[in-house]
């Protein structure tokens, strides 16, 4: 009978249309749909339309487009039907899934669903298969399929997601304002030091305590609101919105800004808003100051950055994981106002530094146009050769040594030392330059490089050689050819200051060479952040660099021991240790 029907179905669905609509059409019958719930089971099935079953037998899932597997498939009870097993009422299907290969981040594939049914009026319809696009976030996964109670080690963002998840509202923002505060001490805000404080004296005469420390908090507000946007954003998309902000003419663009700004310092000219403009949004008021502020703020936020720490790493998490921006935005705001609390500090002492008009002004405004030529330099860091920048900070030092009167007897004698040091150090830099050195801390490293190699230890002085990958192509196939051995993946990018301090820091030490020496040392380069770089990012859940990743001999990933940022030679030594 089955086939009888199948047999007619095509001519009975063409009369169809010509008898007065008796039968639903293929759309009005069959409704599939598809999603990822909660618990990151799939919810899919079929609502069905009056009078229309379905056959149990012909309603089938299958999943393609990743390497997660379909671990249990559970079906409503189907009834009998003429003889066959059918589903009268709309069925649902939940689909299980695992993941076998160890992959992590949000993961995008493709839910396959067949199925093939009938009218009770006579008509049956063709087979159906629809494709349905979903993504996932592969670490919802291990929480529903683990059904055993036992302690889950978590690295150190994921345990910080988990503190926002379920943590008080409150507990959850003070401890994200002390993650900002002691985030203000990493190198990764210093750059915004001579910023605000440059942006303070750039105001001139007139400048009281009160407008200083008003000036800062409009400074700090508008950092804050843009780490917290870009974060947010990056939780929900999980896109890498400080590369996108480090495409090399936005560099130039924003180090020409603090060339301005530093030229303004020196007393070429005055940097401020038409004055037709500032009447305009001002309405009279002394306003155009902080407009120009709060504009500096904000881009100093998304430019200078702050380097991808394991706090920020966590709250992106917890937004990808939840999709609760509003919580996870209020804690990037609470770290970003952690963060900015000693910049108001220093705002307001650099307004306190602002003496009454005369020589001793002028040296004050001339030290801070050398600190915003030396920020649009350390910018320049991440899209120009090292020789070059530091042929640009040697040129720079030995002409604010000039200045501050290195050859000259007569002056204070703190003066005159600090300009000997100065000068030394920078021509330190220019003849390290000239000798095709590229450090900035040992420029003459050169004159100490040891004439014979000893055949002890040679292991610990070799360079560290990694094997570079762009796409999750050539990742897949180094850790194919290296199954069997421990594996570290180091996400990098030229522009990524703190990767840059991993790289001459904690990579350098002597003692950590030669543990690292045990590992396969693999360097996602995410630099360009094209498709690829973004896809590679994403299956690893990572937002930016720098991010270590270690896998085991069977190259799985062993997701508690992921570092976030940067890490001493010590404490990184310890960690591998425990590998």
């Amino acid at each position: 009978m089955k086939f009888i029907r199948q047999t007619l179905a095509l001519v009975l669905l063409t009369l169809s249309s010509l008898n007065a609509g008796d039968f639903l059409m293929p759309d009005e019958a069959f409704s599939p749909y598809a999603k990822v719930d909660e618990k990151a089971q799939i919810q899919t099935g079929v609502m069905l339309g009056k009078d229309i079953y379905i056959y149990a037998e012909k309603m089938s899932v299958a999943m393609k487009g990743t390497s997660l597997k379909i671990k249990e498939i559970q079906k409503p009870s189907s009834v009998d039907h003429e003889g066959e097993q059918v589903y009268t009422s709309s069925p649902n299907i939940v689909v299980t899934l695992e993941n076998p290969e160890g992959l992590t981040g949000v993961q995008n594939f493709t839910l396959v669903l067949s199925y093939q049914g009938c009218s009770e009026m006579g008509l049956c319809y063709n087979p159906y298969v629809k494709e349905f696009p979903l993504t996932l976030d592969v670490s919802k996964l291990s929480s529903q399929t683990t059904p055993l109670v036992q302690t889950v080690e978590l690295s150190e963002s994921d345990a910080i997601a988990d503190t926002i998840k379920s943590g008080n509202i409150g507990i959850v923002l003070l401890t994200f304002l002390g993650f900002g505060l002691l985030l203000a001490m990493t190198p990764c805000v210093f750059p915004m030091i001579p910023i605000i404080s440059g942006v303070i004296v750039s105001q001139g005469e007139g400048l009281t305590t009160k407008k200083a420390f008003a000036l800062s908090v409009v400074y700090v507000l508008a950092m804050a609101v843009a780490y917290t946007i870009a974060g947010v954003l990056a939780g929900l998309f999980g896109a890498n919105l400080q590369a996108a902000l480090q495409m090399p003419w936005v560099i130039y663009s924003f180090s020409l800004v603090f060339v301005a700004l530093a030229f303004s310092m020196f007393g070429f000219y005055e940097l401020k808003l038409p004055d037709a403009l500032v009447t305009k949004v001002s309405s009279g008021s002394n306003r155009g100051g902080y407009i120009g502020v709060s504009i500096m703020g904000f881009l100093s936020a998304l430019i200078v950055g702050p380097c991808v720490a394991a706090p920020l790493a966590g709250a992106l998490v917890y937004i990808g994981q939840t999709g609760d921006a509003v919580l996870g935005g209020m804690a990037l705001f609470s770290m970003s106002i952690g963060m900015g609390l000693p910049l108001i500090a220093v705002g307001v002492s650099a307004g306190k530094f602002m003496p009454k008009p005369g020589a001793w002004m002028t040296m004050v405004s001339a030290i801070f146009g050398v600190m915003m030529l030396a920020v649009a330099i350390w910018m320049l860091e991440k899209i120009l050769d090292p020789s070059i920048i530091m042929v640009m900070y040697s040129i720079l030092g030995i002409g604010f040594s000039l200045y501050l009167g290195v050859f000259e007897k007569d002056h204070h004698f703190f003066k005159h030392s600090v300009a000997m040091i100065i000068f030394i150090y920078s021509v330190s830099l220019f003849i390290g330059f000239l000798a095709g050195s590229s450090s900035m801390t040992k420029p003459l490293g050169f004159l100490n490089q040891p004439s014979v190699v000893q055949t002890t230890g040679v292991s610990a002085q070799k360079e560290l050689s990694f094997s570079v990958v762009n796409s999750i192509e050539e990742l897949d196939a180094l850790l194919a050819k290296n199954k069997g051995k421990k594996i570290l993946l180091d996400f990098a990018a030229d522009w990524c200051t703190s990767c840059k301090e991993l790289e001459e820091i904690t990579f350098a030490d002597s003692a950590v060479k030669q543990k690292m020496s045990e590992f396969v040392l693999i360097r996602a380069d995410v630099t360009k952040n094209t498709d690829k770089e973004k896809a590679l990012s994403k299956k690893y859940g990572v937002f930016g660099p720098p991010a270590l990743i270690f896998f085991d001999e069977e190259t799985k990933i062993q997701k508690a021991k992921t570092i976030i940022g940067f890490i001493e030679p010590a404490d990184f030594l310890a960690h591998l240790n425990t590998l």
